[in-house]
């Protein structure tokens, strides 16, 4: 009996007791590779000491304080820390609690500033098809999630979305890939002259689309020209981070690696990873500013954003990654996880491509690899792979939805920083095994 309201109410979940390093384990004692962080989360394994220890001096020291009152050590600490590290003209760290408020955060953020500067006639947002930025209604209204949104579809504002940079799909046979990359940043200069440059707010992307299409990176030059037409626009840019930030991909902002600097920028998830619930929001000066000259008051918040106690996890968890080397670490071990993907699957019958940064890494499964055509959705192949991977003793991230929010399959690896060449090899064939079963 339980009182619980579980994810799926017509199945009751394993009951984890104790994680250690790269395992969780149940109550009968078998043992899990976490080899998806859980959702791209627990980045420094699990039972980290310095992290333990961190939380259990804070919340011995001071366990909560509203910050309508007060602000805190802890979050004065890791603001500093997160700044110095941060992509050029961040300046301000706005601290909630995941990462669907961090989004949602942004998203009033931005509207807000252009009220403040006199522009209060900008009222949308424009996004990508096949992205994820939360479950919050506005963060779902700018995501391109279909199955997600589709219950929510009336609550949820009108937001423009344009094609993903999604180079498998979308790349023409004669197109290089900066090439390709121009025409899909292209798209957002269309929209803007179709629905009128002067009524949008921002447009929101992530560097590495996570959840929906499974570890796709940008191309080359993408999000220079984004950049570049959000500019000339007066537009703001809105990089979500939440899932591939925070050492994910091999530095510690995802954004780094394509030589952009956003307006707005979120994180969350790996920011504690795991030992307390934190996300962020952070801007630039110049949008900090204009609350400082406008009304002096952002219009939002939240009775646990900024909470010592969270705050002094994520400072300790972003010391690890670092001055602790754990983003480089994620750098090195994720070239090693990529090779070993390639060699064991690289001429797979049923995966079209492999992919990602760092230790973020997607395979997509196809029933064809020549026409790269997917399965039948009917088939439930990434709930399959999901459940044989369970069974076989590996978490991992599989969606479906990939192609176009109906078709396609597609499985997200986020390990541990923390992972070894042995576990690589572990994770390499457990999955292998899960394919195999699901795929049969």
């Amino acid at each position: 009996m339980t009182h619980v309201f579980y994810r799926n109410s017509r199945s009751t979940p394993t009951t984890a007791t104790r994680g250690e390093g790269a395992y969780i384990y149940d109550d009968t004692g078998k043992q899990y590779l976490d080899g998806s962080g859980g959702a791209a989360v627990s980045c420094l394994g699990h039972s980290d000491p310095d992290v333990i220890a961190a939380v259990q001096t804070q919340v011995a020291t001071l366990d909560f304080a509203h910050t309508g009152f007060f602000t805190s050590g802890p979050a004065e600490a890791l603001a500093e820390r997160l700044v110095a590290h941060a992509p050029d003209r961040i300046d301000r760290v706005y601290f909630v609690s995941g990462g669907s408020e961090a989004v949602e955060t942004a998203l009033k953020m931005a509207r807000q500033y252009f009220v403040e500067t006199g522009e209060p006639q900008r009222t949308r947002f424009i996004s990508r098809k096949q992205s994820y930025h939360g479950n919050t209604l506005g963060a779902l209204a700018a995501g391109g999630n279909v199955w997600r949104k589709e219950k929510f579809a009336p609550l949820l504002a009108d937001t423009a979305h344009i094609s993903p940079c999604y180079a498998y799909r979308g790349q023409e046979a004669d197109e290089s890939l900066e090439v390709y990359g121009q025409r899909a940043a292209n798209e957002l200069e269309s929209e803007l002259q179709r629905i009128g440059p002067e009524t949008v707010i921002a447009f929101i992307a992530e560097p590495v689309v996570g959840a929906t299409l499974g570890a796709v990176p940008a191309v080359p030059g993408y999000f220079k020209r984004i950049r570049e037409i959000c500019d000339r626009y007066g537009v703001l840019l809105i990089l979500d981070e939440v899932m591939c930030g925070m050492g994910r991909t091999g530095t510690l902002f995802a954004c780094e690696q394509d030589g952009v600097a956003p307006d707005i920028i979120t994180i969350a998830k790996g920011l504690g990873a795991g030992y307390q619930p934190i996300g962020a929001t952070l801007c630039t000066n110049r949008i900090h500013e204009a609350f400082v000259q406008g009304s002096g008051f952002f219009q939002h918040g939240h009775t646990y954003i900024g909470h010592p106690v969270a705050c002094a996890a994520g400072n300790a968890v972003v010391t690890k990654l670092t001055d602790g080397g754990m983003v480089a670490r994620a750098a090195q071990m994720g070239e090693k996880l990529d090779q070993a993907l390639r060699d064991a699957f690289g001429d797979h019958p049923h995966i079209g491509d492999i992919r990602g940064r760092g230790m973020f890494r997607g395979l997509e499964i196809v029933e064809d690899r020549a026409s790269k055509s997917p399965f039948d959705p009917a088939r439930g192949i990434n709930k399959r792979v999901k459940a044989t991977a369970f069974e076989a003793g590996l978490i991992c991230y599989p969606m479906g939805g990939t192609v176009d929010g109906q078709r396609g399959d597609h499985v997200l690896l986020a390990p541990p920083f923390i992972l070894t060449d042995d576990q690589i090899g572990e994770l390499i064939e457990k999955l292998g095994t899960a394919l195999q079963s699901a795929l049969s």
